[in-house]
């Protein structure tokens, strides 16, 4: 795996801090690392030049020029990292008193030794890149500036050309848009409308555009399709618009766009036009090409369609791909092996569908894909089966492989570096593995991915940016580069390790690789690795997670010994003990994750208190944590299971660097603890995730009514604490960025809701109340929300038309025997479930466990009515876990969930 720019901006950062800190550098030295600085810059910016050619367009000695600077670069970091370590660790150990007189002189004239070899290090390093320099400047060697970077025609262009009756599941998504586009016009037509069609390429936004296109053009008084693409010329574009409308400018170059937007504006005033502006890359082209479409009130319509979903919502009206359905996927599979004569009820196929079935649902993974490979195969299983085990060979040569790969890449090329760099990282993960966002973020920044270049901006909040950026650019879905991790440069050098059957993969690596080399090491084995971890001398990440260690010891005994490392990942290892002193050892930790072991942090809170670089600590103690955890302050990310007393939370107040708090309480409600957690909450300012749970028999009401939330906080989850009112800070104005709300209100009122509704950001929200209320939902309200859970609102809830718009989740309690009473009937009940226009899933609870079972199938059937009459037919669930889980705002689908790629 190539990282786009090696460890340049690592280095170029840490030799800032080799110049400007407390090492006592000799001057001249320091000059060299300005020399240093301002090459590697210079060659950093050449590295991202030729980030964005594919590899195949690059010259041999471009490739070769810019993996000897990525070799390069890792050399050197190596070097500076290798003396700030052992410089802080002699400079923290005569702190800490551990030396007598004689062994500071000592230690005196070792630090000289470091300080000389350090010098020495650089002079050389100097060298080196004066050596590539001239090597450059020999071989002219041009970066790759100036080449093209896509190929000469856009494999899109095929898409607007493709018969609609050969496109499987075209008609119901081009119905389905058509129908979006419509709402909203009471008559249709009279209002102009603009709808954004965003999603992944290689997905079929062009198609589907296309496809509505040719059948809405007729209906307008004039049509135009016109791509953008990522270099758009813009003189071009409003050309063709001006062709489609009887005037020829194409060959007139003396023209200006200013000039051409006016004509344009001129001619469209009075007429009803319907545009398709195709892979629209940037906001800023988008603004320039709506100044040539006027805002007329005779029901035009423009369809844009784009990767990047930031670009998708500021054009207006986003609308989000899907995929195919299973059973558009089974007849588009279907239809490529057995011909176009294949239909869905045909006969002659019914009896082999049944037997291939098992394997079909694995191969329709990969369904346009495979399916061309397929069509020469006969209708045998076996030979099914060894497709299926020999997937992503002899697929290369195909001409729908290719296109799409170009499609796809089309994306990579157009990232930034930075965003390249931590892409590729993602495959140290097996393919279709469940990654979670944060430790993926703080595997980043343990590799000096991340730069802290934003006042303000905490590391891990920087990562979180570029893991939503990767996502708005639609390139989290698809990753699936082919990377070798055990071969992947022609020196053999390994600096990454996924292990994913630890026999296999290390009789493999154990040979060539060079373990001093080794950076990053993850487990995905189940069995007990046996790694020597003293030998990977400059490792920063070990990632262990869900490895079996409860009955290995030797694991981690000279775990002391990877002084360089910075993310320590034991989940699920249920490993019993992790010896303290080689975690005092790890100086320079960022990230320690032992949930779910059978390690106590009593046992060692000592050694972890002194780590003083801790950024993330995710930990479990069923006997309360230890006094001193108020020694980490630069903790950001806390996660404890217990928390037993009020003096612990007073500590947990003194870590003001904290974004993200998650405690479960433990002790008995006080009236000091109470204010404790009020006092606490109150210190944390920058504080913008709250997760409370509360784990004794009795709720806790009343806990929070005091707290104060700061107006950037992004999720609240209380589990047992009540709130006795809706807060006054619980309102648009001031909580504009909640994303995440699930909280207890023990009296909760219509108006109440009103303003919760309002909430600008809101995706996920569950809501509990202690009593019943009739409650309903207004048209304007939670515009935003896409899982909703309410729970004890009597009677059930009614949904107005333009309600919840986006919600794809909602589960709701059910309780017969009051609803009986106050309304007498339960199949006369009306839920207003048809004007939840994105449902997908519904699960049900009954209230209470003595209900009939009669009248429990009495409400189902009200609700399989409803789901009946429902466009999208969403699915229906009973969950029978009755009152004794009624209060508890910790459902499943509301926890963020990890990410598949």
């Amino acid at each position: 795996m190539e990282i786009i720019t090696g460890a340049l901006p690592s280095v170029i950062t840490k030799l800032t801090d080799l110049a400007t800190g407390e090492y006592n550098l000799q001057k001249g030295l320091k000059n060299d690392i300005k020399f240093l600085q301002e090459e590697l810059m210079a060659m950093k910016g050449a590295l991202e030049d030729i980030s964005k050619v594919p590899p195949h367009q690059l010259p041999n000695g471009d490739d070769i020029w810019a993996t000897n600077v990525r070799d390069l670069s890792y050399d050197i970091e190596d070097s500076i990292v290798e003396f700030m370590v052992q410089f802080d660790v002699r400079k923290l150990d005569n702190q800490h008193g551990l030396k007598d007189v004689i062994d500071r002189s000592l230690d005196w004239s070792m630090q000289l030794k470091i300080r000389h070899k350090i010098a020495t290090e650089i002079k050389e390093i100097k060298s080196r890149v004066l050596e590539v320099h001239e090597r450059h400047r020999r071989y002219e060697v041009n970066q790759g500036i100036n080449k093209p970077i896509t190929a000469t025609v856009d494999p899109r262009l095929f898409c607007q050309y493709t018969k609609m009756t050969e496109l499987v599941g075209i008609d119901e998504a081009r119905d389905d848009l058509i129908n979006t586009m419509m709402e909203g016009n009471e008559v249709p037509m009279q209002k102009a409308k603009i709808v954004s069609i965003v999603g992944f390429g290689g997905l079929g936004k062009t198609t589907l555009a296309n496809a509505v296109y040719q059948k809405l053009r007729v209906q307008f008084d004039c049509w135009a399709f016109v791509p953008v693409s990522q270099t758009p010329d813009l003189k071009k574009i409003f050309k063709g618009l001006l062709y489609h409308l009887g005037k020829n400018y194409i060959n007139d170059e003396a023209l200006d766009e200013g000039w051409l937007i006016e004509v344009l504006r001129e001619s469209l005033q009075e007429k009803r036009y319907f545009f398709v502006i195709d892979d629209i890359w940037d906001i800023e082209v988008w603004k320039v090409i709506k100044c040539a479409l006027p805002h007329n009130d005779v029901g035009s319509m423009i369809i844009t369609t784009t990767r990047n979903r930031d670009v998708a919502e500021q054009v207006g009206g986003a609308y989000q791909m899907k995929p195919l359905s299973l059973k558009n996927s089974q007849k588009l599979l279907y239809g490529r092996i057995f011909g176009n004569g294949y239909k869905d009820n045909n006969e002659d196929t019914d009896k082999q569908e049944d037997d291939l079935a098992e394997v079909s649902n694995q191969i329709l993974m990969t369904i346009i894909t495979i399916g061309s490979l397929l069509a020469s195969k006969g209708a045998n299983k076996m030979d099914w089966d060894e497709v299926y085990n020999s997937m992503g060979t002899g697929l290369h040569n195909n001409f729908d492989v290719g296109t799409m790969r170009k499609i796809l890449l089309l994306s990579y090329y157009d990232l930034p570096s930075h965003l390249k760099t931590c892409l590729l990282y993602l495959s140290v993960f097996p393919e279709d593995f469940k990654i979670e966002r944060d430790r993926l973020i703080w595997m980043w920044v343990a590799e000096d991915f991340i730069q802290c270049t934003r006042e303000g901006k905490s590391l891990s909040e920087i990562g979180e940016s570029y893991f939503n950026e990767l996502i708005n650019r639609s390139m989290i879905q698809l990753v699936n580069y082919e990377y070798d991790l055990d071969d992947t440069s022609p020196t053999n050098t390994v600096r990454r390790l996924s292990l994913q059957n630890w026999k296999v993969d290390h009789a493999r690596i154990g040979g060539k690789t060079k373990k001093q080399k080794i950076r990053s090491v993850v487990v995905f084995s189940p069995l007990n690795p046996e790694p020597k971890l003293w030998t990977f001398g400059i490792l920063r990440v070990l990632d262990l997670e869900s490895c079996r260690l409860y009955k290995v010891h030797f694991c981690l005994k000279h775990l002391g010994k990877l002084t360089h490392l910075r993310y320590l990942g034991l989940r699920t290892t249920f490993i019993e003990h992790i010896p303290n002193e080689e975690i005092r050892k790890l100086r320079f930790l960022q990230t320690l994750d032992i949930r779910h072991t059978l390690t106590m942090i009593g046992n060692f809170s000592l050694a972890v208190y002194q780590l003083k670089h801790l950024r993330c600590l995710h930990i479990q103690n069923y006997g309360g944590v230890p006094r001193g955890i108020s020694n980490l302050t630069s903790l950001e990310v806390l996660s404890i299971m217990l928390v037993g007393d009020s003096t612990t939370i007073i500590e947990l107040g003194h870590l003001t660097e904290l974004r993200v708090l998650k405690i479960s309480l433990n002790s008995g409600y006080t009236v000091g603890l109470e204010n404790s957690l009020v006092e606490c909450l109150q210190k944390l300012k920058k504080i913008n995730t709250v997760d409370i749970r509360g784990t004794d028999l009795l709720d806790r009401i009343g806990l929070l009514d005091a707290w104060q939330a700061p107006p950037h906080l992004r999720r609240i989850q209380l589990s047992k604490c009540w709130f006795s009112v809706r807060p006054d800070w619980m309102n648009p104005s001031h909580l504009r960025r909640l994303t995440f709300l699930a909280v207890s209100v023990l009296r909760l009122q219509q108006e109440d809701l009103a303003i919760i509704g309002r909430l600008p950001a809101l995706r996920d929200l569950c809501l509990c109340v202690d009593y019943g209320l009739g409650i309903v939902v207004n048209g304007s309200l939670f515009p935003n929300l896409i899982r909703c859970k309410l729970l004890n609102f009597m009677p059930p809830v009614v949904f107005h038309q333009g309600a919840m718009p986006m919600l794809t989740d909602l589960e709701f309690t059910f309780d017969l025997r009051k609803t009986r009473r106050i309304t007498g009937s339960i199949d006369s009940l009306e839920f207003g479930l048809e004007n939840l226009r994105a449902l997908q899933n519904i699960v049900v609870r009954f209230g209470d466990e003595s209900d009939r079972e009669h009248d429990t199938e009495e409400a189902m059937a009200v609700l399989r009515n409803a789901v009946e009459i429902h466009p999208n037919r969403p699915k229906l669930e009973r969950d029978d876990r009755g009152l004794k889980h009624l209060y508890e705002c910790e459902s499943s689908f509301l926890d963020p969930p990890p990410l598949s790629f």
